[in-house]
């Protein structure tokens, strides 16, 4: 394969970057700084989504779903900018669970351009709250105890990398070190455990916060809470959703300030809905749903948030827009931050340095994605 060369600005320090590449890897990075820098695209890493339901039409979870959905998702995404990614299956029957797992291994065993964007896969569920408002949409028939027996078969058919569970379940620390024990990483959503309940799952070995501040009920006590104690704990990283719809603008700016640097990331969680034109639609989790044209997906009739449908880059771009994060800060979010929770992750994975999969984007300093340059020689300079 012939090396090449990509220029661009460094998003934090403003120096010029040069990025030598060959054989889907980065070989090289040299530095300097250059006064006219200004008038150079960012160059940043390929943005890793740690959690996508769905794309285009395109649904991990559909009773339709095979291989071809995964290995279209990847490549839908791959021309936003989205180069790495995590297939999340929700709460389901085990064998409706099993069936996407093993569409999602079939597609990383099929294509080797799959294997790279999919590090592992996310179950979001089935051990969970039954509690209307903390379940969300999840089918309370299929709510189950932590059991880490199932996840031990769920990993016989595919990488497992994390799983959401709700630690209000009797002997819930005994299960997350169970889980843990796998390398498998516990994540802690749609939950109503209280803030003692939370703290057990930490110091068990929960790491991870699913969509922080949504998969809670409308309505919990002041203080302590569950959103406090995971805010509050450095040992926990927290997923985010940016579109706007799941967390108000003050409300993200916080929660961004609470984690620091590094305690926080973005996900997009969106559905099969996103990508699409407004109207009104059919899925098979939720039932009918309206999108309308500020991306906002929502119950017909009703102001209740049906999932999301902003793409991962859009929330880097209403971080921009509505937080004081400034571009180089945001990037981390979407880049270093969540290749840093995810097993299965390739070495360097949401970074630039020697080693590294050459998977990077060319980015204004709005946050838009200019052009995206993909280690698979067959998706190289896809552009958008």
């Amino acid at each position: 394969m012939t090396a090449r060369t990509i220029n661009g600005r460094d998003a934090g320090r403003g120096d010029v970057l040069t990025v030598h590449y060959n054989g889907g890897y980065i070989t090289a990075v040299e530095r300097k700084h250059d006064p006219n820098a200004s008038d150079l695209p960012v160059l940043a890493p390929g943005f890793v989504d740690a959690q996508v339901n769905g794309y285009l039409g395109m649904d991990v979870n559909g009773p339709d779903a095979d291989s071809t959905v995964i290995e279209g998702i990847t490549e839908e995404l791959a021309r936003i900018g989205v180069t790495a990614w995590v297939p999340t299956v929700i709460t389901a029957s085990e064998e409706a669970i099993n069936h996407a797992l093993r569409c999602v291994e079939k597609a990383r065993n099929a294509d080797a351009r799959v294997r790279d964007a999919i590090p592992s896969v996310h179950v979001e569920g089935p051990f969970i709250s039954d509690r209307d408002g903390a379940r969300g949409v999840h089918d309370a028939s299929e709510v189950r105890p932590i059991d880490p027996e199932e996840v031990r078969r769920w990993a016989a058919i595919s990488r497992i990398g994390v799983v959401t569970v709700s630690p209000h379940w009797t002997d819930a620390p005994k299960g997350i070190q169970e889980i843990c024990s796998m390398g498998i990483r516990v994540s802690i959503g749609h939950t109503h455990a209280t803030a003692a309940e939370v703290l057990s799952a930490i110091d068990a070995g929960a790491t991870l916060s699913t969509h922080l501040g949504n998969g809670i009920a409308a309505m919990i006590p002041r203080h302590p809470n569950a959103i406090w104690t995971q805010l509050a704990d450095d040992r926990v990283n927290c997923g985010l959703i940016a579109d706007g719809h799941h967390l108000p603008p003050e409300t993200l700016e916080v929660m961004l300030r609470a984690k620091g640097p590094r305690g926080a990331f973005l996900v997009s969680d969106t559905t099969a809905i996103a990508g699409k034109q407004p109207g009104r639609y059919q899925t098979p989790v939720g039932g009918s749903v309206d999108l309308d044209e500020h991306g906002r997906l929502s119950y017909v009739g009703t102001e209740l948030l049906a999932g999301a449908a902003a793409s991962l880059p859009d929330g880097l771009r209403n971080v921009v827009r509505s937080t004081s994060a400034g571009l180089g800060q945001a990037l981390k979010l979407v880049t270093e931050n969540p290749a840093r929770t995810l097993p299965g992750a390739r070495q360097g994975l949401g970074t630039l340095q020697p080693g590294a999969p050459a998977d990077m984007v060319l980015v204004s300093d709005s946050g838009a994605v200019l052009e995206v340059i993909r280690s698979s020689p067959t998706l190289e300079n896809v552009g958008r």
